[in-house]
């Protein structure tokens, strides 16, 4: 994977029909490829496959094969080439995890997501993306190998077709266009993803309705989609976020297919206006969740001054500060009970709806304890009244988490809640300014206020 989340197929609120696959041979491929049409087998094709006992080496190309056909059937464009796919269990994913990054950049990521109040102090951002998303994953596609790799959940190794034609998809946009461009905030992540992740979920919806009466399937593996993890080793806030895309982008994909959100730009529908997302994705998680603010509202550019002392300073970090976006405003919201949506996949509340920009810059203090940093988020809102409402719902966070309010726009939040910090907070028309620093004493240490 390029980054954490990219590509991967997550088992979370998949459900999907299953249905009985027949067994046959396979058809003649003609000289020339064409669509619908890989490695002898046409997407209509029966397959001679017995996946009770997983899959021998020429079932896995017959299921490949024919996969890749139905793909391109769907999809309306076709694979350079083959696609390499291994199957491995759950528990050689878990092990062969390669972690995080350095030192300094998992300082400076801890920072960030404690500042959401979804990683507390008491365990690294990276330990919980790796018990998350170990748990959860799928399968993922590796751009630099060119290949795919299917987590199995059986003790005799099975592929789940959904995960196959989803990641599928994504190594068919990594032939045809690249996987999107590297990412320097998480909302830009996050919206990049809403079209790399949201058409791979968009078509392997497509493929999985086929096969419940169009198409003849295999069967799912008895434990599809469960992701065979325990519940708590899940992070709820993390998972959320970075289930984003995958909730809210098949929509998004869809909604540009259909045309209307493009007039003006490329001025087209259908597949080739999804084509031309990937040369012009959404810049934040707000347009992929709200597709009418695409592509013309742009996020708001939102600077810090560097008001610290001398005890205090950035991270050696690219970049210094952090976009979180609306959608990690939302998950902060519901991980933390503030907001309980009736569809909390819609990525839509009225605390984290309105939002504007904003930006994140976590401090360091070289004589402070491990883990106890600070930071400076402001964010900006389209309205007085959408930032009067975030930072409403932003208290009403702190007061859950147990914090007292010593003075004014003070807050301090107990050691026993994993986040035990002070906290300042002040809204000024459609800005919010919260400043995180271990004491209140330490406070204006981190960022001086002024008027």
């Amino acid at each position: 994977m390029r980054s954490r989340w990219r590509s991967v197929a997550l088992a979370v609120l998949v459900l999907l029909a299953g249905c009985s696959g027949l067994p046959g041979g396979g058809g003649d491929d003609t000289d020339e490829d064409r669509l619908g049409w890989e490695d002898g087998y046409a997407y209509d094709d029966p397959i001679a496959v017995t996946p009770d006992d997983g899959y021998n080496e020429t079932e896995r190309a017959a299921l490949v094969a024919r996969t890749m056909a139905r793909v391109e059937r769907i999809r309306g464009l076709e694979f350079n080439e083959t696609v390499p796919v291994g199957v491995i269990t759950r528990e050689q994913y878990r092990a062969n995890r390669s972690g995080g990054g350095s030192d300094d950049h998992e300082a400076w990521n801890d920072q960030v997501w404690e500042g959401l109040f979804i990683v507390g102090e008491s365990t690294g951002t990276g330990e919980s993306f790796d018990d998350t998303l170990g748990a959860a994953v799928q399968g993922y596609y590796s751009p630099g190998r060119e290949e795919i790799v299917i987590v199995s959940d059986s003790a005799t190794p099975t592929i789940d077709r959904g995960t196959l034609a989803h990641e599928l998809v994504h190594a068919l946009q990594d032939q045809q266009f690249g996987l999107g461009p590297a990412a320097d905030t998480q909302d830009r992540q996050l919206a990049v993803d809403g079209v790399i992740e949201g058409e791979a979920n968009y078509i392997q919806g497509q493929y999985e309705r086929r096969c419940g009466g169009e198409w003849d399937c295999v069967p799912q593996p008895p434990d599809a989609n469960n992701g065979g993890g325990d519940a708590d080793s899940f992070n709820e806030g993390l998972l959320l976020t970075v289930y984003q895309p995958y909730a809210t982008g098949p929509a998004f994909v869809d909604s540009v297919r259909q045309g209307g959100l493009l007039d003006g730009l490329v001025g087209e529908s259908g597949w080739d206006a999804v084509d031309n997302l990937h040369r012009n994705f959404p810049d934040s998680t707000e347009q992929v969740i709200h597709p009418d603010k695409y592509p013309d509202e742009k996020p708001v550019n939102v600077t810090v001054p560097d008001r610290s002392n001398d005890e205090w300073e950035r991270f050696d970090h690219d970049p210094v500060a952090d976009t979180v976006g609306e959608a990690s405003v939302y998950a902060m919201f519901v991980a933390n009970g503030v907001v309980d949506p009736e569809n909390r996949y819609a990525y839509r509340s009225r605390p984290s709806a309105g939002w504007g920009g904003d930006v994140l810059v976590p401090y360091r203090n070289d004589d402070a304890a491990p883990g106890e940093g600070g930071y400076v988020w402001v964010t900006t809102w389209d309205t007085e009244r959408d930032a009067r409402e975030f930072h409403e719902a932003y208290r009403d966070l702190l007061e859950r988490r147990g914090a007292d309010n010593p003075r004014g726009n003070v807050y301090v939040v107990p050691e026993s809640s994993d986040f035990g910090d002070a906290v300042r907070v002040v809204r000024d028309g459609d800005r919010v300014r919260i400043v995180n620093a271990p004491t209140a004493d330490q406070l204006d240490d981190v960022h001086e206020p002024r008027n």
